[in-house]
């Protein structure tokens, strides 16, 4: 089984706002790719976000509750994103081999 130093962190959270963490060597299981997918999709997400809060950004028409909507889904993403890229900076920093 995955040493508890090589916990995946999943690209969701618990019921009450902690992280889920998974625990299993195999790679190829079926939570291991639905987490891939997801991060997939929240990867996604964020790209079309970002495309989105620049065209508003940019329009001059945009009232408040606009970009208070932006704010609050580019937090949303943002949030996604950084569990993506720290689940995935600890893969790489795990599967690295350690040079003294």
């Amino acid at each position: 089984m995955t040493a508890p130093n090589e916990l995946r962190l999943l690209p969701w959270s618990g019921s009450d706002g902690k992280p889920c963490y998974l625990n299993t060597d195999d790679k190829t299981g079926y939570m291991s790719r639905l987490a891939d997918n997801i991060e997939a999709v929240q990867l996604g997400t964020a790209a079309d976000l970002l495309e989105h809060a620049s065209d508003t950004l940019t329009d001059q028409d945009a009232d408040l509750e606009d970009l208070r909507l932006l704010a609050k889904e580019l937090t949303g993403s943002l949030r996604d994103v950084l569990r993506v890229a720290t689940s995935r900076g600890h893969l790489l920093a795990v599967g690295k081999p350690h040079r003294p």
